[in-house]
């Protein structure tokens, strides 16, 4: 018999203790996180007669986890390490520091700032952009970076990768699983409408805090060769993206090309690593949760859903949703996408991030100061519906098991 408090199963109870513990303990979030997991896994043995953690992680078996979830993780284990050194070599680089060159003065620059970040991450993997855009404003703002313009930043990276099949591993998941591209572009209304309040108000704060250095200090040098080792890793993430469903092969394969050519910042590895176990921790432990089922597809679900993915990470609730099927996948792309920039956990540029300004790793503060990111969210999401409208598509797994069946009848 599985124990349940009310009518609530036990480990959602763990579950939800782990992210309180993580948001009144944010110094030591990495300790709370393997607690949480380590008491999810030990609830799981004792009261679940047939769990496997190798199964659940390497796959087979039942229970819906064939593929395991292997790849999830060692790909998030591949990006968060390999843009951890991307983000040096790009400071290292010196762009950085001949910006405020080319970037406008004053507030003006601070918004343009976010634009860029939003346009990188489009194309790129979101911690890629956050990374970049972080290195950047550290750069531009001589270390001084508001913890609401963190947030921005974030919220930018979060929401240029919505509409975009390449820009997010959620929406890279939908490609992957048969859903048209065309079908999710329309979250480019909530991203576009999220980002007049995320990145106004964003701006605004950052410019009080700290204004953008008018101007590059002179004799700066572009290492061209550091710029070449970025460009090459970017590449081979897309390639390998687009062709494994895999960036972190490639990203890793660039960077010990790139060590032939330029000393690699292998240091960094040590800043990063308490927060990818970190999110490492809370992945594993929230798809250890038994969640056979959602509510009907609806776009209050989905608005729901948004919010749950602040704290609840969403490349399983999105495979869960692919399961169930009826969404629009793009009103989806744009909650589950764009939803965890409410909280520094909440996605893995987040966490990214993190690790490079730790003081956001408080959940309070984040909140206090990032508390436009969730208008944002709101306002983007009801531009979709009112310019969209809520047009859910069939379940797409039933329809080709039924066309499936029917070609070998």
């Amino acid at each position: 018999m599985i124990p349940h408090i009310g009518p609530v199963r036990l480990e959602f109870i763990l579950f939800a203790s782990t992210l309180v513990g993580v948001a009144l303990f944010h110094s030591k979030t990495m300790y709370v996180a393997l607690t949480g997991l380590l008491s999810v896994l030990i609830f799981k043995w004792i009261y679940v007669v047939d769990f496997s953690l190798y199964t659940h992680i390497i796959g087979g078996g039942g229970h819906g986890h064939q593929g395991g979830e292997w790849r999830t993780l060692l790909n998030l284990l591949g990006l968060l390490f390999g843009f951890a050194i991307l983000a040096k070599h790009f400071e290292e680089s010196k762009v950085p520091d001949i910006l405020p060159n080319y970037i406008p003065n004053g507030y003006w620059g601070s918004l343009t700032l976010l634009i860029i970040i939003m346009l990188m991450s489009s194309f790129l993997d979101n911690i890629a952009a956050a990374m970049i855009g972080g290195t950047i404003a550290l750069i531009v703002y001589k270390g001084k970076v508001h913890i609401g313009f963190l947030a921005s930043i974030i919220a930018a990276s979060n929401a240029g990768g919505a509409p975009s099949v390449l820009g997010d591993t959620t929406t890279t998941l939908m490609w992957i699983d048969g859903i048209s591209p065309l079908d999710v572009f329309h979250a480019i209304w909530g991203s576009l409408g999220s980002f007049v309040v995320f990145g106004l108000i964003g701006a605004y704060q950052q410019h009080n805090y700290q204004a953008i250095q008018s101007d590059a200090p002179p004799g700066i040098r572009v290492d061209f060769g550091k710029l070449a080792i970025v460009a090459f890793i970017l590449l081979l993430a897309i390639a390998t993206n687009y062709a494994l469903d895999f960036p972190a092969l490639g990203v890793w394969v660039a960077i010990l090309l790139g060590a032939f050519f330029r000393s690699t910042p292998w240091s960094e590895l040590k800043h990063a690593w308490q927060g990818t176990i970190f999110l490492i921790s809370l992945v594993l432990c929230a798809s250890l949760m038994p969640v056979e089922q959602l509510p009907s597809a609806s776009w209050p679900v989905t608005l729901g859903l948004g919010f749950v993915s602040a704290v609840f990470d969403n490349i399983p609730l999105t495979k869960l949703c692919l399961v169930q099927g009826g969404y629009d996948w793009g009103v989806l792309a744009y909650a589950v996408g764009f939803g965890g920039s409410m909280i520094w956990f909440g996605s893995s540029a987040g966490v990214a991030l993190s690790n490079k300004f730790p003081e956001a790793k408080s959940v309070f503060r984040f909140i206090r100061h990032g508390w436009h990111v969730a208008l944002a969210y709101t306002i983007g999401f009801f531009l979709i519906l009112l310019i969209s409208g809520w047009q859910p598509h069939a379940p797409h797994k039933k329809i080709a098991t039924e066309v499936t069946s029917q070609h070998f009848q």
